[in-house]
């Protein structure tokens, strides 16, 4: 039996925002009587004595990136405390959990975590008479009464990724969630492998007063990271009229499908009147072909119409690519190019959308289409992905060209960024670069500001242990 335990929760990533996967569980622990000590690697630094004092450590995975980050730090974890129970939650932990295992972590558990890690707790306080409860890994997701997630100890809100208005103002950014999991199964996408097209809300008592504190905080924009905010739009819409009640300066942004931009047109004009600045959508490509490859539920045209329903309502789009993938072609990624520029949509592209290629991890829905397999070669223990390689040499070529424009250049404008990107793809195409669009928009986009997004591979050491 442990008396006093204490608990470490690390984030090494979490897109530039305070992290809320420590933040909600930490509340968890703590009604527990945990001694609970968050560490954000993003913005500070983790002593080796407090490694060595815990009792559980549990490592936040919510995307790629972070798992990868991880990885060294797990490996220390367990050399530094040989008897510390070792936990890894998020959406990549069961995606990666033999590989996990390997590295000396006990418990994987993915969707829905807080009680999972708090029976942890309890378990090891009582003694080992019981084992935990699995926590939402590729089985059923249990349906949990959240609490006020408590970000006590985390580095504050101003410390992180900032909301820039496009002329010259920036604003404090808060960070939510109204709901998890997705009821879609696109293929490409981690939440898929997960939550199996199930979909969990958040109460709305817990969101607003989460929101409540971080506005109390400095927090003066908030961004909902629901996976899609029109899951359940009733609920959504709810918490955001609460929240322009009680907060009517404060604004917010959301992602939503394009699918649901259509199907849900009619809230688009609420979104604006409660201080929605944009919405980010994951378009992806262009290509029908390769939007029923990735089973996306749109088409080319339904973007078209997305994009001119959200000009129309005053609702900024914000659109992201898999830019790289098995079936492009030069043509195709030129295309793409003047698209943009045609909808005139540059500045609401962040550069970097414009160099991503298809990741395809362990657990992965692509795995089981036939397009793909030809591309695919074997699962690589480094990336924690399956590698693949495109037909067309000069397709990696380009894409990797594309990706050191923006990583020399990441403070560049985004207009410098994509003639430099749009001047190398024709060149690469052969084609003619299209004539300048007349008319082009002066209106300034809304941007979060994310440095670390930016860069292709994730880099160990920006993370400190001291």
């Amino acid at each position: 039996m442990i008396a006093e335990m204490q608990a470490l929760l690390v984030s090494t990533y979490e897109l530039g925002h305070q992290p809320f996967g420590l933040a909600s569980p930490a509340a968890w622990l703590r009604r527990e009587g945990v001694d609970v000590h968050c560490v954000d690697l993003a913005k500070q630094k983790l002593a080796e004595d407090t490694i060595r004092a815990a009792d559980l450590i549990a490592f936040h995975l919510p995307m790629h990136t972070a798992t990868r980050l991880a990885a060294p730090l797990i490996r220390k974890a367990r050399d530094l405390n040989a008897t510390a129970r070792l936990c890894a939650y998020g959406l990549y932990a069961p995606l990666n959990k033999t590989w996990l295992e390997s590295l000396g972590v006990t418990d994987v558990f993915g969707g829905e975590f807080e009680d999972a890690l708090a029976d942890v707790a309890r378990q090891m306080m009582a003694g080992p008479s019981k084992s935990p409860k699995e926590g939402g890994g590729h089985g059923g997701i249990p349906r949990l009464q959240f609490l006020v997630p408590d970000r006590s100890g985390l580095p504050p809100l101003a410390e992180y990724a900032a909301l820039h208005l496009g002329d010259g103002h920036r604003r404090i950014a808060g960070h939510t969630e109204a709901s998890r999991g997705c009821r879609h199964l696109c293929r490409h996408c981690p939440v898929v492998p997960v939550y199996n097209g199930q979909f969990r809300i958040v109460q709305p008592a817990v969101v607003l007063e989460d929101i409540d504190r971080q506005v109390e905080g400095g927090a003066e924009h908030i961004t909902f990271g629901d996976p899609d905010f029109f899951n359940g739009p009733t609920h959504a819409m709810r918490i955001v009229d609460e929240l322009h009640r009680r907060h009517p300066s404060v604004t917010y942004d959301v992602t939503v499908k394009i699918e649901h931009l259509l199907g849900h047109r009619a809230l688009l004009p609420r979104l604006r009147e409660t201080g929605c600045l944009f919405v980010t959508s994951a378009v992806e490509s262009l290509d029908d072909r390769v939007l029923a490859v990735l089973e996306k539920g749109h088409t080319r045209a339904d973007f078209l119409e997305a994009v001119a329903l959200c000009r129309g309502a005053s609702v900024t789009l914000v659109p992201t690519f898999v830019a790289f993938h098995p079936w492009v072609t030069l043509a195709d990624y030129c295309d793409l190019i003047d698209t943009l520029a045609a909808l005139d949509l540059v500045d609401h592209v962040a550069p970097i959308q414009l160099a991503i290629r298809l990741l395809i991890p362990a657990g992965s829905r692509l795995l089981d289409v036939d397009e793909v397999k030809p591309f695919v070669g074997s699962f690589d223990p480094v990336t924690l992905t399956y590698r693949w390689t495109h037909p067309d040499p000069r397709v990696d070529a380009l894409q990797h060209e594309v990706s050191s424009i923006v990583g020399r250049r990441l403070t560049s404008d985004r207009r410098e960024l994509f003639d430099a990107i749009d001047a190398l793809a024709h060149m690469r195409a052969e084609l003619p670069r299209r004539a300048p669009s007349p008319g082009r928009s002066t209106a300034p986009v809304p941007y979060l500001d994310e440095p670390w997004y930016c860069c292709a591979e994730p880099n160990p050491e920006q993370l400190t242990l001291v």
